[in-house]
């Protein structure tokens, strides 16, 4: 494919109909040459959209951030995994995983395996956020993001040792299995807020542990 360049001012025109889970609403269009373009990579009708913050709203889920709003990332804005968490999970696999099949937006190293389910509250840099739910995982893990092939792992693993039957046992059991915390961004908005490689990562508050979390 010849390479595609997108231009950073505003699309002119709108696209209707676009959804993610259960939101639905119009988006700006990002073009016919954006639009061929993935039409011809995909192999079928493509459109490429950004998402328009000045006619939509798409809130995050009050019970565990009441206030909070997201684009078109999954259901929250960040999701945060540790490096020892990946490493201790591929300690009991036949096969190990790389961390694109967990796709969070910040890793970070340096701390004990599933460390982060007890953060509430981190400053990376000069950025702080919330972290609102322990992050239940659907089966896009499962799938090899090289060949599109999806396999049993790392959800049957996960199962025996990240459950909600295993962590919070005396909770409500919902069948799910947890990896990596969401987070929320709790500055202002304003220029000059950038995270780094490297960056330290400050634990401001957790909980004890991960059955005091939010789920």
């Amino acid at each position: 494919m010849q390479a595609l360049k997108i231009s950073l001012s505003k699309p002119r025109d709108i696209a209707d109909g676009v959804s993610v889970w259960e939101w639905c609403g119009s988006a700006l269009a990002e073009g016919a040459e954006a639009s061929n373009w993935f039409t011809n990579y995909l192999g079928k009708p493509s459109r490429l959209v950004r998402y328009n913050a000045e006619s939509e709203t798409r809130p995050v889920d009050p019970k565990y951030a009441a206030g909070e709003k997201i684009m078109f990332s999954d259901c929250y804005p960040f999701m945060l995994l540790s490096q020892g968490s990946l490493d201790a999970l591929n300690k009991l696999l036949k096969e190990p995983i790389p961390i694109n099949r967990f796709r969070p937006n910040i890793l970070v190293d340096g701390c004990e395996p599933f460390s982060e389910d007890l953060w509430t509250g981190i400053r990376i840099n000069n950025c702080t956020f919330q972290g609102v739910k322990l992050c239940d995982r659907c089966k896009v893990p499962t799938i090899n993001q090289d060949t599109g092939v999806a396999g049993p792992e790392p959800s049957e693993t996960l199962r025996q040792i990240r459950s909600d039957k295993v962590l919070r046992p005396n909770q409500k059991q919902q069948g799910k299995i947890y990896f990596g915390q969401n987070l929320v961004w709790k500055d202002n908005l304003s220029n000059g807020k950038v995270l780094k490689l490297g960056d330290p990562v400050f634990v401001m508050r957790k909980v004890n542990s991960a059955a005091e979390a939010a789920a």
